[in-house]
């Protein structure tokens, strides 16, 4: 070959770094775009008590509520179905006063598991039912005076219970759940006024059960409340609650 011969050019080859990014799009698309099929499909409510249509009429809470509190002498437990069904039967009530055009809600429903309590709101998009939810959980500080004080706590714990208790674990936390899927706290910011109008709604009924209580338990389908000073001796064993 001649020296003075002309020569092809070398052909470029991609980055590794051009490639790495190319994949990480891609992946961040197919992330976003499985979190969108999973938020539009509303979560399964089937394992819900108190919610068929069918369902008998149930005593008046706020009332009951009312009358444990004045009376204080006994403890209190309403069942995951009772609330349910006082819920679907006042709602109408509540959305006509208190809730008015701000938020249009379909039904609003409450699951309740060990030491953690879900609320979930079910609205209609386009004829279609979608489901947004909020994980409570309730701590109390017990004075030696047997006096306590009530912390709601808007998360369902940790994502990573089996982590060692880190800061991480503790900040990334289960906040509620947009359709099917669960997000962290922070994403229900997006949500946060609904559920505020929702909770003024229904204020008379929360200040009995969570201010007004000396103890508040959570359990798997029963929420057990006693308002007498230090709760009594103890909580009654299961089955022997009011």
């Amino acid at each position: 070959m001649a020296a003075d011969e002309p020569q092809d050019p070398p052909k470029r080859r991609g980055s590794c770094l051009g490639k790495l990014a190319t994949l990480i799009t891609l992946g961040g698309v197919a992330g976003l775009g499985v979190a969108v099929f999973f938020i539009a499909r509303p979560q399964d409510m089937s394992d819900l008590k108190g919610i068929s249509s069918s369902a008998p009429r149930t005593r008046d809470l706020n009332q009951v509520l009312k009358t444990a509190v004045q009376q204080g002498t006994y403890p209190l437990s309403l069942t995951e179905e009772e609330i349910n069904l006082y819920l679907k039967q006042s709602l109408q009530a509540k959305q006509g006063g208190a809730l008015g055009e701000w938020v249009k809600i379909d039904d609003v429903r409450v699951r309740l598991e060990k030491d953690r309590a879900e609320l979930i709101i079910v609205r209609s998009v386009f004829g279609q039912p979608m489901t947004l939810s909020m994980y409570f959980r309730v701590e109390q500080t017990v004075e030696i005076n047997d006096t306590s004080t009530t912390h709601i706590i808007r998360d369902g714990g940790t994502f990573f219970p089996q982590v060692p208790d880190t800061v991480l674990a503790q900040r990334l936390v289960k906040g509620g759940r947009f359709g099917q899927l669960v997000v962290p706290q922070g994403f229900l910011v997006l949500a946060l006024p609904s559920f505020e109008k929702l909770a003024d709604a229904y204020r008379s009924e929360l200040t009995f059960a969570f201010e007004q209580m000396a103890r508040i338990r959570i359990e798997d389908g029963k929420l057990v409340l006693d308002p007498r000073p230090g709760g009594g001796s103890a909580l009654p064993p299961a089955g022997q609650d009011f």
